[in-house]
C-alpha cells in the first residue's frame, strides 16, 4: 500500500525525513508498494546489501529507487528535496528562490533550478475539463512600461482564469488574447456539458455559434454590477477574481518578478496548490508526481524564449 502521511507539519517532516536513508525508504514505499521491480524489464528485484541498490532477478540490471526519476544523479541531499517540496506545498502564495536559498543553505542557482523542477512535476494532467457552473475572467501580469497610461495592457501578459464553483481552477497564459484565442482556451478547458458559464461584459466572451451558446450569463462591471441572482443562482465572477488576487499576491509578495517564459510554470504551481488546498495528503501526492515526472534540464530552462500563440 502507498504510505499515508496526512496533515504533515514541518516538525513532523524533519522528524520523519531528517536523513537520506529515511527519504529513500519513503520513496521506495511510494514507488514500489508491492516490492521493488526492475525499471528495465519489470521483473522483481533483490536488495544489494550495503549499496542502497537492487539487482533485477531476470536481467540483472542494477538500480536504485531514484533511477529514472527526477531525483536521478542529483547532487542535493534528498532531505533537502523533501523540505523544499513541503515548503512549496504549504506556502499559500509561493516561495521565492532567494528565500529557499537562505532556508536550505544552497546557492541561488541550485534553489532556482530545484523550484522549477518541482513546478514542472506539479503540472496537472491535460484534458481535465471543468463543468457545472464555471466562471471565466482574464487578467494581465508583468512589468510596467514608462509613459503608458493607467489601466493599459501594453507590455503585460494575459492570463485566463477558469474556475469551477466548488471545484478546480485552471490558469492559462497566452501570448496574445483575442476572441478566437479565448474561444480556443475555453474549448480546451470547459466541458460541452457545462451548466452555466459566467463572465463579465467583455467582447472576448462571444459564444454565438459555439457549443456553449445559450449557457452564457454575464455581469456588467462597467455599470458597477458585480453580483446578480437569477432563479436562485448567483451570477458573479467574484470567485475566479479571488483566485487572481491570490496569484497577484504571489507575484508581488513572493516571486517579485516572473518572466513570460516561466509564467506557465508558476501558474502550474499555483493551480496545483489551490486545487489541493483541502487535500490532507498533498505532500504525499506531490512526491508521487515527482517520482513520475521526467527531469527538466537546466539548459532547457535557461534557453531562449520560444514564441507562443
Amino acid at each position: 500500500m502507498t504510505p499515508s502521511l496526512p496533515n504533515v507539519d514541518l516538525c513532523r517532516l524533519i522528524e520523519q525525513f531528517g536523513n537520506d536513508e529515511k527519504c529513500r525508504a519513503y520513496l521506495e514505499a511510494l514507488r514500489w508498494p508491492d516490492g521493488p521491480t526492475c525499471p528495465a524489464c519489470g521483473s522483481e528485484a533483490t536488495d544489494v546489501s550495503g549499496r542502497a541498490q537492487y539487482d533485477c532477478d531476470a536481467c540483472h540490471y542494477q538500480f536504485s529507487v531514484t533511477a529514472g526519476t527526477i531525483f536521478h544523479d542529483t547532487h542535493l541531499p534528498l532531505w533537502k528535496w523533501f523540505l523544499c517540496t513541503y515548503l512549496l506545498c504549504e506556502s499559500r502564495k509561493g516561495m521565492s528562490a532567494n528565500q529557499l536559498k537562505r532556508t536550505l543553505g544552497v546557492s541561488y542557482k541550485t534553489a532556482w533550478y530545484l523550484c522549477h523542477r518541482i513546478r514542472h512535476a506539479m503540472a496537472e494532467v491535460d484534458g481535465h475539463k471543468l463543468s457545472g457552473v464555471v466562471e471565466i475572467d482574464e487578467t494581465y501580469v508583468g512589468g510596467k512600461r514608462r509613459h503608458v497610461g493607467r489601466g493599459s495592457k501594453e507590455g503585460k501578459t494575459p492570463v485566463v482564469g477558469i474556475r469551477e464553483r466548488n471545484g478546480h481552477l485552471h490558469f492559462i497564459s497566452a501570448r496574445h488574447l483575442m476572441q478566437w484565442k479565448m474561444n480556443q482556451i475555453i474549448e480546451d478547458n470547459v466541458d460541452a456539458t457545462v451548466d452555466v458559464i459566467v463572465t463579465d461584459e467583455s467582447a472576448l466572451y462571444n459564444f454565438q455559434g459555439t457549443q456553449y451558446e445559450g449557457k452564457h450569463k454575464h455581469v456588467n462591471h462597467h455599470k458597477e454590477e458585480y453580483v446578480r441572482y437569477e432563479k436562485g443562482m448567483m451570477v458573479t465572477t467574484n470567485t475566479v477574481e479571488s483566485a487572481f488576487s491570490l496569484l497577484k499576491r504571489g507575484i508581488i509578495g513572493s516571486w517579485h518578478k516572473v518572466s513570460v517564459k516561466h509564467l506557465p510554470a508558476y501558474l502550474q504551481e499555483m493551480t496545483w496548490r489551490f486545487n489541493n488546498r483541502k487535500n490532507p495528503y498533498l505532500f504525499r501526492d506531490t512526491m508521487l508526481k515527482l517520482i513520475a515526472s521526467d527531469n527538466v534540464e537546466y539548459k532547457t530552462l535557461t534557453s531562449a524564449q520560444k514564441k507562443a500563440a
